[in-house]
């Protein structure tokens, strides 16, 4: 047997072994773009803040640390890092690549420039768990990620769901890229209330270390964000904020067709999270911030809002530069503008980027997955080179 039919018999063999491990859901080697320079690091690695020892039935454990993986490149052209915190159910690698094998944003930021920092929330995924600290777990059933962003288009529970085209697949169960996202869920504390100031806490250990950074949030992550910059208005430089826990106030359960939206009990007491923010005047307890619900949405398809009682109180401490971003399909699109309002009425000047506008459609919550992730990437960088070149 002459070597190029040895060769041949190993490529055939490479490409069905490939074939197979695809079709039964595992992960597909991370690929570039062809037009993607090598990524070239001065720093590829990991390190925990933020644990504390605590005492339980007489033995110590490490609780409230935070699992951080860094990615500083060679050629670090930007003074800031961006810190990339995940929202609900999921780990740091939302921002490390998509269930078809891509890419994602950690990479992209450190392409161009940026080092950054991807974390595990406490209680999370490589960060560490505690029963007795952190109270149960609570883990996510498959149907809720297929009705909010893998088919959300087949359940249409919002007006918006319809429009959905981005998922990196067909969005059926046995789906490879649906099994990818399923896999990759992960149990969190059940108590959100509870999560609130421990990744709060973790945050502020991270900044503290590393130093003055862009912080970016997604989803339930957006509830962390704010109090971290309220903690430190001088080490949060810009708070990207990709559709932030919300809306403000009152939760919202969708329910489809007709009336699609049913308001939940009051959540986030004060305001845009369950942990306290500096407000002028000062208050005393999140029971004096008193809430009003406008008298009508403000256009099809919206929920509406929940803002402050008039003299709305002020955030005194949220003055760095704000980006809110939303997608065309997400479930988030019919509140995003509610946690924007409410933030200009406490004083707060938001970025309010809604990607229809720009003609990128078809993005559900997790557009960082999606097949368009680089384009959304690009809209947050072009963001942030006018914010810092101004």
């Amino acid at each position: 047997m002459n070597n190029d039919t040895v060769k041949r018999i190993l490529s055939r063999t490479m490409a069905a072994t490939a074939a197979v491990l695809f079709t039964m859901g595992s992960p597909a080697v991370t690929q570039t773009a062809d037009n993607d320079p090598p990524l070239n690091l001065k720093t590829d690695g990991f390190f925990s803040v933020g644990g504390k020892p605590t005492l339980v039935n007489g033995k110590t454990y490490m609780v409230g640390q935070m699992y951080v993986e860094m990615r500083i490149p060679q050629n670090q052209t930007h003074p800031y890092p961006i810190v990339m915190l995940h929202g609900g159910t999921r780990s740091g690698t939302t921002f490390t690549g998509t269930p078809d094998g891509r890419e994602g944003w950690a990479q992209y930021f450190a392409r161009r420039g940026y080092a950054v920092y991807v974390v595990d929330q406490p209680g999370r995924g490589r960060s560490g768990f505690l029963t007795a600290a952190h109270g149960p777990l609570q883990n996510s059933a498959r149907n809720n990620s297929a009705s909010r962003f893998v088919s959300q288009e087949k359940f249409k529970l919002w007006p918006q769901a319809a429009l959905h085209t981005q998922w990196p697949g067909n969005g059926e169960p046995d789906d490879p890229a649906t099994l990818q996202l399923a896999m990759s869920q992960l149990p969190a504390i059940e108590n959100f209330d509870k999560q609130q100031p421990i990744v709060r806490d973790a945050l502020i250990a991270l900044v503290d270390q590393i130093g003055p950074s862009i912080l970016m949030t997604h989803s339930q992550g957006g509830a962390f964000g704010w109090p971290v910059a309220d903690a430190r208005p001088d080490k949060v430089k810009a708070i990207l904020a990709v559709e932030p826990n919300g809306p403000p106030g009152r939760g919202l359960e969708f329910i489809g067709p007709p009336d699609y939206f049913k308001e939940g009990k009051l959540a986030l007491t004060y305001g845009i999270t369950s942990v306290p923010l500096t407000y002028a005047p000062a208050l005393a307890g999140p029971a004096e911030l008193k809430f009003v619900k406008e008298d009508k949405p403000d256009g099809p398809g919206l929920a509406t809002c929940w803002k402050q009682a008039e003299p709305a109180r002020q955030l005194t401490k949220l003055k760095m530069p704000i980006m809110v971003l939303t997608s065309e399909a997400s479930y988030h699109a019919p509140y995003d503008h509610c946690t924007v309002k409410f933030l200009e009425q406490a004083g707060v000047r938001p970025s309010f980027i809604q990607l229809a506008d720009l003609g990128i459609k078809g993005n559900s919550h997790v557009l960082m997955l999606e097949k368009n992730n680089k384009e959304i990437a690009a809209v947050i960088a072009g963001w942030l080179d006018k914010t810092f070149k101004e």
